[in-house]
């Protein structure tokens, strides 16, 4: 019987995803004591009620079964399998319930979408996200060096084939990001002698740059991240160029010509590490200082940068109902959970830090181990379950990243590392912490 089984492995890849149960009866099998042993793979992936039966009489013999039953029984159920799926090297079954269709009731589910899901080269992950998430937001191909790469000079068509794509499939549309101090040009501070720019050239660039950008998908791009990460962890305004050059109004000014370019749009300050308490109070005080500006900011994101032990749940908590506190919608926008080591003590998401790879820092370089598989469901649980538990504050749960193999936590801070952060492994199918999502929203 071991031939056997291992026959209907090598067979087909995907035998052990038909929607086949077998009901085996001790009369019904020659050697029925080790039927139950050579199916469980097949009844573990299978759906019940669907049943084949053996004939019940004149069993034959053992030599038979082996030469003339098993071998057209093995083929019968190729057949079906590759009939069934006949794009089975590259498609993952879909499962009964989506996260979009258990979360619907509660806030949007959405993802980050890179380059090569947009253009489709990545066709499993374009296709994954849009049967799972009613959310997307731009990885990379709105920010400011990918669209707007030199003076004059815009690059659309990665931005124009998202957003065609989130409109064909009813997705909200998320554009990040307008105004950052990373990821954006030199040449956008400076003039051509390389001098910085005064505060009027500099405001008169930020506005040319919304206009454009946002002004293009008016009426489509339905929330804009206007300002990313311009708090410090102690709460205090990052001294970035944007500050040095325009002053402390820059944040509001950017929101002004947003809400310019595109009066119907979502329009949302976004940060990492707002559960820390001095920043979460930072962010407090500056959404607070842009209302009494007349800025028209509608949310506030947390990315959700997060770890098996931060933040804690009382201090994600707190962010929540703080920032609802202030009368805009509370966003999660950037969700992963980091399983590896800490590079340094460091809790942030400062793109700009980096550290040299070694052993220790990369423990599940051939895989994640039961346990800590385990603790990575349990720590969604718990965190979905806050959610929920204020699904009347947040209005949107964003993963930075469709599978593993898409997270920036790979690269970041450490490049090189093998990370597990998001819900779908790196083939797209489920992890055991995206079933415990799906029934704790079903409860």
């Amino acid at each position: 019987m071991n031939s056997f089984r291992l026959l209907l492995q090598t067979m087909h890849p995907r035998i052990w995803h038909c929607r086949l149960f077998l009901k085996i009866r001790a009369n019904l099998w020659p050697f029925s004591s080790r039927a139950d042993a050579l199916f469980t793979p097949v009844n573990r992936h299978s759906l019940a009620g669907q049943t084949a039966h053996l004939p019940l009489n004149n069993t034959p013999s053992r030599s038979f079964w082996h030469t003339v039953i098993l071998p057209l029984f093995c083929l019968a159920l190729f057949v079906s399998c590759v009939a069934e799926d006949p794009d089975s090297a590259e498609s993952v079954p879909a499962p009964e319930t989506t996260l979009k269709e258990a979360y619907r009731d509660a806030f949007l589910i959405g993802t980050a979408l890179n380059s090569r899901q947009i253009s489709g080269q990545d066709a499993s992950g374009q296709a994954l996200a849009i049967r799972e998430f009613n959310a997307v937001t731009a990885e990379n191909v709105m920010k400011w060096e990918v669209i707007h790469p030199e003076p004059g000079v815009y690059n659309f068509e990665a931005a124009d084939a998202m957003v065609d794509l989130a409109e064909k499939n009813g997705m909200f549309i998320v554009g990040h990001t307008l105004v950052w101090h990373s990821q954006t040009p030199d040449w956008v501070f400076h003039d051509e002698e390389g001098n910085r720019l005064t505060r009027e050239a500099l405001l008169e660039r930020m506005k040319e740059h919304i206009d454009t950008v946002v002004g293009r998908y008016r009426g489509r791009v339905h929330g804009w991240d206007v300002v990313n990460e311009a708090l410090l962890d102690d709460g205090a305004l990052r001294e970035t160029l944007w500050y040095e050059i325009i002053g402390e109004d820059y944040l509001a000014r950017a929101f002004e010509f947003a809400h310019e370019a595109d009066p119907g749009a979502e329009l949302y300050y976004n940060d990492y590490s707002l559960e820390l308490p001095e920043k979460r109070e930072g962010a407090i005080r500056l959404v607070q200082s842009l209302q009494e500006q007349g800025a028209p900011i509608t949310g506030l994101g947390t990315q959700g940068h997060f770890s098996l032990d931060f933040p804690s749940l009382e201090n994600l908590e707190a962010t929540i109902t703080g920032f609802a506190g202030l009368g805009v919608d509370v966003m999660v926008t950037e969700l992963e959970i980091d399983l590896l080591p800490p590079a340094f003590d460091y809790l942030g998401a400062d793109v700009e830090m980096s550290a040299e790879l070694r052993d220790e820092l990369n423990p599940y370089a051939d895989g994640l181990p039961t346990e800590v598989q385990d603790q990575l469901t349990e720590r969604y649980k718990e965190i979905f379950g806050l959610f929920l538990k204020h699904q009347d504050k947040i209005s949107r749960v964003t993963f930075w990243g469709v599978t593993d193999g898409d997270s920036w936590k790979n690269n970041w801070p450490v490049p090189g590392r093998t990370n597990y952060p998001l819900l779908f492994d790196r083939e797209g199918n489920p992890k055991p912490a995206y079933h415990a999502l799906i029934e704790l929203a079903e409860r």
